[in-house]
């Protein structure tokens, strides 16, 4: 679900024709994913060729699955890499959410995505406990630094893999963009991570609909919600998994204490902050390797940020959960 790959950008853009033609509205493919980009401006700025080139640069900073980016150097082990202000950036959040949340979030966390065949390098069959507990001694942020923008790793085998934090980064950049010319009013989603600020062509806040944890395919929705100048994430396991011959489901947010690939009680996290996308991207896949209670306590202590959780109760039957704080 939070997977970064080659780039693909096919940009259509439209101009609304109904009473509020400042309405822009650019849409297309990037980074494996779809985004839906609405702002209102009455200038001609032409941002299509702008935000691809910034796709073309966070993935060449932070994707793993461009052979050639800085990450995918640094995870060869290429110590001469001189990172740039995207990877900084990336790095330092993670850093602050890993601590925050004691390491359930955890961008070291590659090599075990790998082993357990979600990432872009071979998976490994058989997988077992003693293989787990061996892996587990590469996970850990505290054993990697970035220092004069080089990155140092205690052992060599240490993988990066940025993709939990790394689409909401993107969402952060387009809009920064926005900002710096001029643009009040924007709601930029890539993949269903959102950035909004301002209002939309009604006057009204940005309004967005989450999803419910639907395993079949279909789509349907849990609730709406207004933002306010804030940023909203939401992480699942509902969609990307897979079942071995067994009939046992591993999913792809791994469990970063224990090195398993296996669901908790949450099945889907949507958290809102009025601090940027990447921030909210982690905490939601954090709370995913939480679980649903543990999700709650930390929901007490950081008030900054609002969360609606989906879990299954334990008759199987699927509910939901609000902060105090959130509103529809």
């Amino acid at each position: 679900m939070k997977n970064l790959l080659f780039i693909l950008t096919i940009f259509l853009f439209f101009s609304c024709d109904n009473k509020q033609d400042n309405l822009k509205i650019l849409e297309g493919n990037a980074i494996g994913t779809t985004f839906s980009i609405r702002y209102l401006d009455t200038s001609t700025i032409k941002f299509e060729a702008k935000i691809d080139s910034l796709i073309f640069a966070v993935n060449k900073s932070v994707s793993t699955y461009i052979p050639t980016s800085d990450i995918s150097k640094i995870n060869k082990g290429d110590t001469t890499v001189l990172v740039d202000h995207f990877f900084e950036d990336v790095f330092l959040k993670s850093e602050k959410i890993y601590t925050e949340t004691n390491g359930d979030f955890d961008p070291t966390v590659g090599i075990l995505v790998n082993a357990w065949g979600f990432g872009p390098e071979k998976a490994i069959k058989n997988l077992d406990s003693v293989k787990i507990k061996e892996l587990l001694n590469f996970v850990g942020f505290n054993k990697v630094k970035l220092e004069n923008k080089k990155v140092t790793k205690l052992f060599s085998e240490i993988y990066f893999d940025f993709n939990a934090i790394a689409k909401g980064y993107l969402v952060d950049v387009v809009g920064q963009l926005f900002e710096k010319n001029g643009i009040e009013n924007y709601m930029v989603e890539i993949g269903g991570e959102i950035r909004a600020r301002g209002v939309n062509e009604h006057g009204d806040f940005w309004r967005i609909a989450i999803e419910n944890p639907n395993e079949d395919g279909s789509r349907s929705f849990a609730t709406t919600i207004q933002l306010k100048n804030e940023s909203m994430a939401t992480s699942g396991n509902y969609r990307k998994y897979r079942t071995t011959a067994d009939g046992t489901k591993y999913v792809h947010t791994i469990n970063t204490k224990t090195g398993y690939a296996t669901a908790s009680n949450l099945l889907s996290a949507s958290v809102l902050s009025k601090s940027d996308c990447a921030d909210v991207d982690g905490y939601a896949t954090a709370f995913m390797a939480m679980g649903l209670e543990k999700s709650q306590e930390f929901l007490k202590k950081h008030t900054e940020l609002k969360a609606f959780l989906i879990y299954a109760d334990e008759n199987g039957e699927m509910q939901t959960f609000k902060s105090a704080n959130f509103e529809n």
